[in-house]
């Protein structure tokens, strides 16, 4: 890229200059990727494309770019050559100089520009995690980002087993030490060493294929502990000399795709920690309360799947043990209405599962009574910890055989709970933060009061670099597209002014990433087309719902005209979520009202309700819309809660009058709404920003619209209603190609067995190597204890 740049710079100063100008005259001292780009356009339209500097070189060098930083006559830029691949460099407007800097440089002019003082004579905390991870085995291509395990089992399995016996050794060691409840797994002290244990395996195959197929362990258990193995090799004896065959092969030649399918086989998850402290966790009357949404749902959902997986690999092994999976959330005395008051509560859909409620306290040790918002958590989270680690204990007799977390705050308790127990960990964050508030690292003391990013930002440092593995829903997620970052990515590198930079904060090509994509619970959200499945008894309601209820408080708006189709959404009412913004769409697009009605089902109709400051400036919003663009007879906005089933009903319901749903959100992480929409035979509009971009194929099993061009969003919608008037196949078409892309990729069924390999699979490979990365953690604890814990000491002093 350098070279690039100078090449350009002595063929065309003078054009350089002037476009560099145009930037200086936008008057801002950062730039977007977008406003570099538009500059560029602009300049390029008045000098001709593929004249002087826009020529298709110099156009990939400004594609390039994420980001500019001005100070006359200086513009610093960030430039990502490919996904997680960045240089820096300065450009002096007048000299037309330029050199290449460091990323400490870079982040160190930005925050001149926001603070006003020069650190370069000062010694800032920088955070670089790079030397702990050099000797680390890495990813190389970006196309193996998020298929973490993938790669680690090639590449550690090659080095393991070519130490001179060493990982026949480890191996050997790793299947002696399971056990469950006090009984002995897999082998007993009879088989010494790799010798005899290859001895026992010849026998013991031998022995097995002279049994029925269908032989279970007690037929053969005299004989096979003789051998010296225990249960938990097979629930038949075809599947015991199966499991056998495949480590006997794995000892003479190992090979990845045979190693991951023996891990897969080990008995080794017995017991699951969730952890989700924030907002009101429960399983009715929930969802639409404040920081309540779709994470409340993903984890029910992910339950009752994981629990069956489990039930059925245990069955499998042959051992008559109960899964258990406890979901670990904050206990919240005024209730307002939920069970988030009780402590137990068993899980609906499953055997065993059940959410254990642990209260906030303050120093006093006195219980925090009201909800409290997930940006204001930080102070409880340590002690909420500790008292979680000891109850935990007690509800599971034991530890847990994996603690996963989720968001920010049960992240962070999932370490601290990893560390003490010495257990797996895994991290879902379902949305970052960080990429959700523009230049919220840069101005973070602006925001501290509201939003306490320090917090958050540190605590997401310290979780996803402590993790064993991570979760993400997309690839984008990690490390977003060829041209933006993704929300892990973010982390790589950035500066809070006045606090700390961070200059190697995470790397997206490291193997703890592994893209595991949800799905919709399959018992509710199934095609309108099913019609034996269907709710029917609940039409009535529906029904009322939507085109009747004209004096209930809590919707406002009719639909004067019920034979038009209805475009639907459901959603927080949050900024984020835009709900506001496709009401203003559609209020300003006279086709797409000629041709639709809208229902959006969102919020509250009463601001009073609302205890979230974003939400109530949304209603205020969402009231104003009407009233402006006169929506009051073509718009049903619905303040209400709905259940699981009746929401499922109401895709269906839209799917019978040709409707369609519209997800406008300026990002989502993942997007479940548009596979609850898209598994119900919902044609779905849905944001190019996050997840979505990767559900739909535009056009084929749905569309992509940009919440920031709203105007062409809806004439895309209304676009779409006029083809399915001439076309009567199209809205059939893009329904079946929802239909098949959710069964082919976003299903519980595909995430659970997923899930369960990879916890196998990291939990050996921590135990034979150092994937504990000891220096890390140490380096960590560091940055915890002398970071986290005063700026989450500090939300607590302000509060008192």
């Amino acid at each position: 890229m350098l070279e690039l740049l100078s090449e350009i710079v002595k063929q065309h100063r003078d054009q350089i200059y002037s476009l560099l100008r145009s930037y200086f005259s936008l008057g801002r001292p950062f730039l977007l990727r977008s406003d570099l780009w538009d500059v560029f356009e602009a300049h390029c339209q008045q000098t001709g494309k593929g004249q002087g500097i826009c020529t298709e070189t110099f156009r990939r060098f400004i594609a390039c770019c994420q980001e500019a930083v001005l100070e006359d006559p200086w513009i610093y830029f960030a430039v990502r050559e490919r996904i997680g691949r960045w240089t820096y460099v300065w450009i002096h407007v007048e000299a037309l100089q330029h050199e290449a800097v460091t990323v400490s440089q870079f982040l160190a002019f930005k925050e001149r520009i926001v603070t006003g003082v020069d650190n370069a004579v000062r010694w800032p905390l920088e955070l670089d995690l790079g030397p702990f991870n050099r000797e680390f085995p890495k990813l190389s291509e970006s196309r193996s980002i998020g298929r973490g395990v993938e790669f680690l089992n090639r590449r550690l399995s090659s080095q393991l087993f070519q130490s001179l016996g060493q990982g026949d050794r480890k191996l050997l060691d790793f299947l002696r030490v399971h056990q469950c409840k006090g009984q002995q797994l897999m082998l007993n002290d009879r088989i010494k060493d790799v010798a005899a244990l290859s001895s026992a395996l010849r026998q013991a195959e031998e022995y097995l294929s002279l049994q029925s197929d269908d032989a279970n362990w007690d037929a053969v258990k005299h004989e096979m502990q003789g051998l010296g193995f225990e249960a938990g090799w097979g629930n038949t004896a075809a599947r015991m000399r199966d499991t056998i065959v495949l480590l006997s092969d794995i000892l003479e030649a190992p090979a990845p795709v045979n190693l991951e399918k023996f891990l897969s086989r080990v008995p080794m998850i017995f017991s699951l920690a969730i952890l989700s402290p924030h907002g009101f966790f429960g399983q009715s009357n929930v969802l639409g309360l404040p920081d309540t949404g779709g994470q409340v749902v993903y984890i029910l959902d992910q339950v009752r799947a994981l629990e069956k997986e489990m039930r059925q690999r245990l069955s499998e092994q042959g051992l008559d043990i109960e899964p258990q999976i406890v979901v670990v959330t904050r206990l919240i005395p005024e209730a307002q209405g939920t069970t988030c008051n009780q402590r137990l509560e068993s899980i609906i859909g499953t055997q065993n599962a059940r959410i254990l409620r642990i209260p906030f306290r303050y120093e006093s040790g006195e219980i925090v009574q009201q909800w409290i918002s997930r940006f204001e958590v930080w102070p409880y989270l340590e002690r909420y910890a500790e008292e979680t680690g000891n109850d935990l204990l007690a509800e599971l007799n034991g530890r847990p055989d994996l603690i996963i977390g989720n968001y920010s705050d049960g992240n962070l308790v999932a370490t601290l709970l990893a560390h003490k127990l010495h257990v797996t960990q895994c991290n879902i964050a379902h949305a970052l933060e960080k990429t959700k508030y523009l230049y919220s690292d840069l101005y973070w003391q602006h925001n501290e009061a509201q939003y306490h990013f320090s917090c958050q930002f540190t605590a997401d440092l310290v979780a996803m670099n402590a993790a064993d593995f991570i979760i993400t829903s997309t690839y984008q997620e990690i490390s977003g597209n060829d041209e933006s970052a993704g929300q892990y990515e973010s982390y790589s590198a950035f500066t809070m002014p006045a606090l700390y930079r961070v200059v190697n904060g995470i790397n997206v090509y490291d193997p703890k990433f592994n893209i595991v994509s949800p799905g919709a619970d399959a018992d509710v959200y199934f095609s309108f087309r099913n019609t034996e499945r269907r709710m029917h008894g609940l039409h009535e309601e529906i029904s009322r719902l939507i085109f009747q209820d004209t004096d209930n408080a809590h919707i406002r708006g009719q639909l004067d005209d019920p034979e038009k189709p209805i475009i639907f959404t459901m959603a927080r009412l949050d900024a984020i979520k835009n709900i506001a913004g496709l009401t203003e769409w559609y209020g300003q697009n006279e086709k797409l009202r000629k041709h639709a009605n809208f229902v959006a089902v969102a919020g509250y109709i009463d601001a009073s309700h609302s205890a979230d400051e974003d939400e109530r400036a949304q209603i205020h919003r969402m009231h104003e819309l009407m009233t402006q663009y006169d929506l009051d007879k073509q718009m049903r906005w619905i303040g209400m809660r709905l259940d699981k089933q009746l929401s499922g009903e109401l895709y269906r319901f839209v799917a019978d009058h040709r409707g369609v749903f519209v997800q406008p959100a300026l990002f989502e992480a993942f997007g479940l709404t548009v596979i609850e929409a898209m598994s119900s035979g919902l044609p779905t509009f849905a944001t190019c920003f996050g997840g979505p971009l990767e559900i739909i194929e535009n056009g084929v099993s749905g569309f992509h619209i940009d919440p920031n061009h709203g105007n062409i969003s809806a004439e895309l919608i209304a676009d779409f209603f006029e083809k399915c008037r001439n076309d009567a196949i199209w809205w059939e078409r893009i329904s079946e190609g929802g239909l098949r892309r959710v069964e082919q990729r976003y299903t519980w069924k595909l995430y659970a067995e997923r899930m369960m390999t990879l916890s196998r699979i990291y939990g050996f490979w921590k135990y034979v190597t150092n994937l504990e990365r000891d220096e890390t953690r140490r380096y960590l604890e560091m940055f915890y204890a002398l970071q986290y814990r005063p700026l989450s000491e500090k939300i607590a002093q302000q509060k008192n």
